[in-house]
């Protein structure tokens, strides 16, 4: 069994939903060192989150956006955490929704995504800043 891991820092991204696959594997090319096993991405962060999608429309990232801006509105009366502003107790729940990380299947060195899968991320603040990810792969 090979391990493999790094951490990376994303360029900070505006609010909505980025496809960042191809960033993910520019930065990680020991990738081509497993033949079948697993990949790992986890974001270090409780106001933005990943998930694997549609990777050709653009409109169905924007889709994503205003779905989970009603789901998940801001300025609730219900909100006790309001400080860091009305974008902010909206985002840590958007994040739990889609969760920190995403798995993928490695086959022959890459990630065995479907034709029209990409991976997001999936940024919930105004001003989120850059983001960090951990990648870890494992297999034969």
């Amino acid at each position: 069994m090979h391990f493999i891991q790094k951490e990376i820092q994303l360029r900070p991204y505006a609010r909505g939903f980025h496809l960042i696959t191809s960033e993910v594997l520019e930065h990680f090319p020991d990738l081509s060192a497993i033949t079948t096993g697993q990949l790992q991405v986890f974001i270090k962060h409780t106001s933005a989150s990943l998930t694997i999608n549609e990777n050709a429309d653009p409109t169905v990232r924007m889709d994503f956006e205003s779905h989970f801006n009603q789901m998940i509105p801001e300025n609730a009366t219900y909100y006790k955490h309001t400080y860091e502003g009305p974008d902010d107790m909206p985002a840590h729940i958007k994040a739990s929704v889609l969760g920190s990380s995403i798995q993928i299947p490695i086959t022959n060195g890459k990630p065995n995504l479907g034709t029209w899968q990409g991976i997001y991320l999936c940024e919930h603040r105004d001003y989120g800043g850059s983001r960090r990810l951990v990648l870890t792969a494992w297999g034969i």
